[in-house]
């Protein structure tokens, strides 16, 4: 079953998604000369999200009957609530992916999402209206189409107590749609732990997620991505010191900074447990990982 992000977005931030509601995830980005340039608009910051979100709420309510909501996200991110009847998800993403190419529309993949394309793209071409004066954000980009989908929950499943460690939203998105306790721990690597290390024991399993390094990987800085692996490895004494059962840690991608991109390459997983017997790996990397 394939989730659209949009809905992993909107949980993260907090937004109820109803049943007549289709969630997307949006960028601010920038676009020169009928090409996208910039597909995070320079990461703006959080605040000037709010500023260029409230601006387009003022101006784009409704489009055909269909009610729009707008909502900020960090940085250059932010979520759109398309709420009214027939609306599908079968569409693909109004993101080329790629800077150096011309923007996307939404295509229907059949003949269900038909209505939900023509909203989509009338969306996009009042925002572009509206923010053609902007420096950075003078357009947008939409991916990852989702209605709610039905996914049995982890403490009905595996009838564990499950809580989410995470700053960014996507990942308090995910860990809510399936059931999991969002641990409000602030924004900073610093408050994250000092959350974890007091709020842990109320949950049999943990989801703790750190989002630098692939933020880095994106935006190509190979000595910031490696400050921010180093930041984490300084701080992972203090996880392990909690004396959990199990710890396995992983990601869920490869963002290589030469590519600014994520990436095929397959991810290292490391994992520490009292049944688990030992390797002889002694590094955490991609190369290693296969001798283990």
């Amino acid at each position: 079953y394939i989730i659209g992000r949009g809905i992993l977005e909107a949980l993260g931030i907090g937004v109820e998604v109803g049943e007549f509601d289709l969630a997307t995830r949006a960028n601010f980005a920038t676009q020169k000369n009928g090409i996208i340039v910039d597909r995070r608009a320079g990461r703006i910051s959080t605040e000037e999200n709010k500023r260029i979100v409230e601006i387009l709420r003022q101006n784009i309510k409704e489009i055909d009957d269909v009610k729009v909501s707008i909502y900020p996200g960090k940085e250059h991110r932010f979520v759109v609530i398309f709420t009214g009847e027939d609306l599908s998800d079968n569409l693909t993403d109004a993101d080329p992916q790629k800077e150096g190419l011309p923007p996307k529309e939404a295509q229907a993949k059949d003949s269900s999402a038909a209505r939900s394309q023509r909203i989509v793209n009338a969306f996009i071409k009042k925002a572009k209206e509206v923010l053609k004066d902007e420096p950075k954000a003078n357009t947008i980009l939409l991916r990852g189409f989702s209605v709610p989908p039905n996914i049995p929950k982890m403490s009905h499943l595996y009838k564990l107590t499950c809580g989410a460690f995470a700053t960014y939203p996507m990942y308090k998105g995910l860990a809510r749609l399936v059931g999991m306790e969002i641990v409000d721990c602030g924004s900073t690597l610093e408050t994250q732990i000092n959350t974890f290390k007091k709020q842990n024991k109320k949950f049999d399993f943990i989801f703790f997620h750190y989002k630098p390094t692939d933020s880095r990987g994106e935006d190509r800085d190979f000595e910031g991505k490696v400050k921010a692996i180093e930041e984490f490895d300084s701080v992972l004494p203090e996880i392990l010191n909690e004396n959990f059962d199990v710890v396995a840690i992983t990601s869920d991608h490869s963002t290589p900074a030469k590519m600014g991109s994520h990436s095929w390459h397959p991810c290292p997983v490391a994992i520490r447990a009292k049944y688990e017997p030992k390797d002889e790996v002694s590094s955490f990397t991609e190369k290693e990982m296969r001798k283990g």
